[in-house]
């Protein structure tokens, strides 16, 4: 079996390759460092060419303009033809868990027309809908900073590390395609401002994180369940605090 993995040197993709060749899969690993551009198309339809699987884990490079639009926009519909062009079976692409209750958000409303794309082009699709990884708690914590403290709301996550993520997007893979959703996250739940301290407090950074349920993220106001999965979840098994503890050992 090829897959062809967009996206093979990001946070994600760089474990979905090493995943996907520990159970035997030929892996086809296509990112712009690479030279395979989903944007212009260059280099898309030879990565493809063979693969009965594309698993779609590229990123806008901007959250907080009209850029991430164009970037999904273009991204995805020259990612689907070329994947139909070369007889690709099944299109997995990892979306993000509340995507459609954070239209208010321009990244996320990319995101939405992303996954409108994927539907629209009837063909086998999986979209994996993942909660905010470990990696990215730090940058989260830096959306509310604000002079010498950071400003978030208590709505409650819960985060996943990216190894577990490519773990299931490998299962995804190598099944039949839901043509639908599927949700993970974490094991544990926190609140934004909760996990803001114990992250800082990892980093001996004593800077105060202030609770206030107004602050945004990315531009949306929270409830407090908006970024929680509502359906049947699958759960990753590494914990926030064995995380820390091995990133910082690392």
């Amino acid at each position: 079996m090829r897959v062809t993995v967009m996206g093979a040197t990001g946070r994600v993709g760089m474990h979905l390759v090493e995943k996907l060749e520990q159970v035997g899969v030929e892996v086809a690993a296509a990112s712009t460092s690479l030279g395979i551009n989903s944007v212009t198309g260059k280099g898309l339809r030879e990565a493809m060419t063979g693969a009965e699987i594309a698993i779609d884990v590229t990123n806008a490079e901007s959250f907080g303009d009209d850029s991430a639009l164009d970037f999904f926009k273009t991204s995805t519909r020259n990612l689907l033809a070329a994947s139909a062009e070369t007889g690709v079976r099944h299109y997995v692409a990892l979306s993000v868990v509340g995507t459609p209750r954070l239209v208010e958000s321009d990244y996320f409303r990319a995101k939405m027309v992303q996954e409108n794309l994927i539907r629209a082009a009837r063909r086998p699709f999986t979209i994996l809908h993942s909660t905010q990884f470990f990696e990215f708690i730090s940058g989260v914590v830096d959306m509310g900073a604000e002079e010498d403290a950071f400003r978030l709301p208590s709505a409650s996550v819960r985060p996943i590390a990216a190894h577990n993520v490519a773990e299931m997007l490998t299962e995804l893979a190598m099944g039949a395609a839901r043509n639908g959703t599927v949700e993970i996250s974490g094991p544990e739940q926190f609140g934004l401002d909760e996990i803001a301290r114990i992250h800082l407090a990892a980093n001996e950074d004593t800077r105060q994180v202030i609770t206030d349920n107004s602050a945004r993220y990315y531009g949306v106001e929270l409830n407090d369940d908006t970024l929680l999965p509502l359906n049947d979840t699958h759960i990753g098994s590494m914990r926030y605090g064995d995380w820390l503890y091995r990133s910082m050992a690392s």
